[in-house]
């Protein structure tokens, strides 16, 4: 096995018992970068030479027995969202071609005190205004998406171009491309990770977290990124918080809520038996599986979009009037149109996520956790528009993705997307657990007690077509 292909867990591991370097890590994943980069199209910048320095520098931290923890000489890559110093922050659009960052992030701060040595910055869908990021290609099929619009950070991590990354979840953006490329994403509770120095989508729907090979390497990674920070205005001020589930698989007394609506609906054939064959799989670790019925279904694309739309064009309403041919088109039309929307379909759009939220809490009242899928089919091909199903509705891609994820974001509950198998052209197939705000241990123990007992497969790194 080469270093790239370790898990963060497992190369932390390494690095502890001094039986691997950092120097080592980050020149394989570099090298890794390389290899696969022409074919992947993952990263918008590659900081080579930034992480080489920071692996020698943990390289003799670590001899000193100064170990900062875990993420100690990790590589790690952001979505090209995320300010670090110096470093271009382009959002993949032509708007911020020219931008560097004057400050980190506080993730970025986070992480650098942690001792992570960053590779780059990956792509998004421009601006974050999208589910398939287009300019890069999925990491076990080159010729279908990525998934978005944390597409690259996804892929990074797939591929081994990244031990593990960051992306932004405003809509599904962590959840789906992680369910499209065969790893684990978290969106934690809203709140709990701080965004100051994150290019905002929706203000009151982003939400920061990690992209991973494992639950445990998310783990690990939630417990130096979440924390208050008082220059983000919606963050959480909370005790620091362990997140490494135990090493037990035992289940016994957790409710699982198995949704009866929604969920399953409009889903494709192998992507539920995938799913609900991993739901019997917690049940035989112990777990009491509980019907539930998902609140508000109707309101849910209405209100994501009724709250997206229009904060999203107000962030860039000054750009919008004074270069709009800047914009891809995709992006421009969604900020011209969010532009017409009232003030009145704002506010409705508020108080239906206020009693959505409510309703939401008072189903989670009756399960520790909502076992579901996260998309309702894998990755389409690139060329693809909509979906098509069984009973001859279709429906576009980004509609279709975002389904099954939004509801998480328009109540701010936490939401862990783990790999459960791959259909027959081989795509993976992604189960997300939801929960109550703030149990983000209680899905990492579940996420991780399904990994320990489910077919290794499903877990490996992609193997790129090269």
């Amino acid at each position: 096995m080469q270093p790239y292909e370790l898990s963060l867990a497992a190369a932390a591991d390494e690095i502890q018992a001094r039986r691997l370097s950092p120097v080592e890590l980050v020149d394989s994943v570099l090298n890794r970068i390389e290899q696969t980069e022409p074919h992947l199209q993952a990263y918008v910048t590659v900081t080579a030479e930034r992480a080489r320095v920071a692996a020698r520098d943990a390289e003799r931290e670590v001899a000193a027995g100064h170990l900062r923890g875990p993420l100690h000489g990790i590589p790690v890559a952001l979505k090209d969202l995320i300010d670090v110093a110096g470093v271009a922050t382009t959002a993949s659009s032509r708007v911020r071609a020219d931008h560097r960052a004057d400050a980190d992030s506080a993730v970025a701060a986070r992480l650098a005190a942690a001792g992570t040595a960053l590779v780059g910055k990956t792509h998004t869908h421009e601006f974050a205004y999208g589910l398939t990021t287009p300019q890069t290609n999925n990491a076990w099929d080159l010729e279908r998406v990525a998934g978005g619009s944390s597409g690259g950070s996804a892929v990074a991590v797939a591929a081994g171009a990244a031990t593990f990354a960051l992306g932004t979840d405003t809509g599904g953006s962590i959840r789906v491309p992680a369910a499209l490329n065969g790893v684990v994403g978290l969106k934690p509770t809203y709140g709990l990770v701080p965004r100051h120095g994150v290019t905002s989508l929706s203000w009151t729907l982003d939400h920061v977290g990690p992209l991973t090979r494992t639950v445990e390497d998310a783990a690990l990674a939630m417990s130096v990124l979440a924390g208050h920070d008082p220059r983000d205005p919606a963050s959480l001020s909370l005790p620091p918080v362990d997140y490494r589930p135990t090493p037990g698989t035992d289940l016994t007394g957790l409710r699982v809520g198995v949704p009866r609506n929604y969920y399953f609906d409009h889903v494709d054939p192998e992507v539920e038996v995938a799913v609900r064959t991993a739901v019997a799989q917690l049940e035989t670790l112990g777990a009491t599986l509980v019907e539930v019925e998902t609140p508000m279904t109707r309101y849910v694309q209405a209100t994501q979009w009724g709250l997206m739309v229009p904060e999203a064009t107000a962030y860039h309403e000054r750009t919008l009037r004074s270069d709009p041919g800047q914009y891809g088109a995709d992006v421009r039309i969604l900020l011209e149109a969010g532009a017409l929307m009232s003030a009145g379909d704002y506010l409705r759009a508020q108080r239906a996520r206020t009693l959505m939220r409510q309703a939401w809490l008072r189903m989670l009242d009756e399960v520790d956790v909502v076992a579901a899928p996260t998309v309702p089919a894998t990755a389409v091909r690139s060329e693809q528009k909509t979906i098509s199903w069984a009973d001859g509705t279709s429906e576009s891609v980004s509609d279709a993705y975002v389904r099954l994820s939004a509801p998480a974001d328009i109540t701010g509950v936490p939401a862990l997307s783990v790999p459960v198998g791959r259909d027959r052209a081989g795509m993976p197939i992604g189960m997300q657990l939801l929960g109550r705000p703030l149990t983000e241990a209680v899905l990492l123990r579940v996420g991780h007690a399904y990994e320990r007992t489910a077919p290794a497969h499903s877990f490996a790194p992609a193997a790129v077509a090269l």
